[in-house]
């Protein structure tokens, strides 16, 4: 190979690398300088915005925060309430009788008495579970025989919720038996120291041992609420309607003979106007087994064995005090009884009964404290009482003036003037006429 070949090969070998080269060159920058903008009309969609942070409480909760918001243990659920009456039944009055006693009321009336506690209540009550709540409402002073101040049951039951809106319940244990208002109103609301003896007769205690259903729509329920917290003297919630099956023994006894009582009412309030005002009906049927004591000289005896038919309808009206309010009811029917002087005087048969109460009443609110209630109440009574021994008949007319004073929600003192002309509850069951001048200081909690 010539010198001037070998030249022209190199030289060529250089010229295709330079190409090379620069071929790598413009690729490269081509890569690196930036496209120019597309048209306006094929520019690209705008980005989408950030999404929108989740509030922190819309966060799932850390595990610690869990534990916190667990449902409470059923105990802690469970609350306490009570109150406590104090009697003095020993001030002069205009015509002093110390035979005038009322041993199904006020066992402080009568002759060597004093001070007295009238009830010692503590109520036990919650939710312990979504559907189900207790109450349990033991009292520290009752009587039983010439002992004072014994604990015993009053209620001892649970509400059973079957739906959501606890509209619809059923009542399983002792608890007051739904016939008539003031049987079912608390004594801590009730104006009068004790109850009539009219519509009480029907029920000693006015509880018993049995299952009862109530209905009422959730606002009426509120309502029933409000009858009592604002102190209009309401009965409480028994539902507007109520049904139910009980051993018809009366309460703390024991069923004696295999035929339960039943029981229904209704009731409804509503506003007048401006005031509220409640109407109500009811009726029980049962057999009550009657208790007879032979005396050397009265030989009392059962007319046709101990199970007597005990049936009542009662009516009932309240207008509630607003300033001025009414209360009445009236109930008949039939019971056991001993019969009238001096054909059937010996024998105890299921006879018929009747009477009732009207009651005046006039609210004032801010009077030196919360309120002053003066009242008048009049009662009437022919019938039996078939939870005595012998159930006597009574014949009772009996009128009651007084007034309560609610000095604060915890303190309300009560003063009462009773005329009473009625059947002693003792043998041999004579009729007595009397006065009693009486004081009740009662403390809530």
């Amino acid at each position: 190979m010539t010198f001037a070949s070998s030249h022209r090969s190199v030289l060529q070998a250089l010229l295709a690398g330079t190409a090379l080269f620069c071929s790598s060159s413009a690729l490269a920058l081509a890569q690196e300088t930036p496209p120019e903008p597309a048209p306006a009309s094929e520019a690209p969609p705008p980005a989408e915005a950030p999404p929108t942070p989740v509030p922190a409480a819309a966060l799932p909760p850390p595990e610690e925060e869990k534990e916190k918001k667990k449902e409470k243990p059923w105990y802690e659920t469970i609350r306490l309430r009570g109150y406590t009456q104090v009697r003095y039944n020993r001030l002069p009055s205009f015509r002093v009788n110390d035979s005038l006693i009322n041993d199904q009321g006020d066992r402080f009336l009568g002759k060597d008495t004093g001070f007295g506690i009238r009830r010692a209540r503590l109520v036990i009550f919650g939710d312990v579970h979504p559907h189900v709540s207790i109450y349990l409402q033991p009292d520290f002073a009752s009587v039983i025989g010439d002992q004072y101040n014994v604990a015993i049951m009053r209620d001892w039951y649970a509400d059973i919720f079957v739906d959501a809106k606890k509209e619809f319940r059923f009542r399983v244990g002792q608890s007051k038996v739904p016939f008539g208002f003031e049987n079912l109103q608390s004594s801590q609301n009730r104006l009068a120291l004790d109850r009539n003896d009219a519509i009480n007769s029907a029920l000693k205690d006015e509880r018993d041992l049995g299952v009862f259903f109530y209905w009422a729509p959730s606002y009426i329920r509120d309502r029933f609420k409000f009858l009592v917290d604002s102190g209009l003297k309401g009965s409480g919630d028994y539902g507007v309607v109520g049904l139910g099956v009980y051993n018809g023994q009366t309460a703390n006894r024991a069923e004696r003979n295999n035929s339960p009582h039943a029981v229904a009412r209704v009731t409804w309030p509503f506003l007048f106007g401006s005031q509220y005002v409640e109407v109500g009906a009811g009726a029980y049927y049962g057999r009550f087994n009657v208790s007879a004591s032979p005396r050397d000289d009265a030989a009392y005896a059962l007319a046709r064995g101990p199970n007597m038919v005990d049936a009542r309808a009662i009516a009932s009206l309240t207008i509630y005090p607003q300033p001025l309010g009414f209360q009445a009811e009236y109930n008949l029917g039939r019971g056991p009884s001993l019969g009238s002087f001096p054909d059937e005087a010996l024998l105890i048969d299921s006879r018929d009964l009747q009477g009732g109460y009207a009651q005046l009443m006039y609210k004032l609110d801010g009077v030196a404290g919360v309120s002053l209630i003066p009242y008048v109440r009049g009662t009437l009574y022919k019938g039996g009482k078939k939870f005595e021994t012998n159930a006597p008949r009574y014949d009772v007319r009996e009128l009651e003036l007084g007034a309560e004073w609610q000095i604060w929600k915890a303190l309300e003192l009560t003063a009462a003037y009773v005329i009473a002309d009625r059947t002693s509850s003792r043998y041999p069951y004579e009729q007595e006429q009397g006065h009693v001048t009486r004081l009740q200081l009662q403390f809530n909690y």
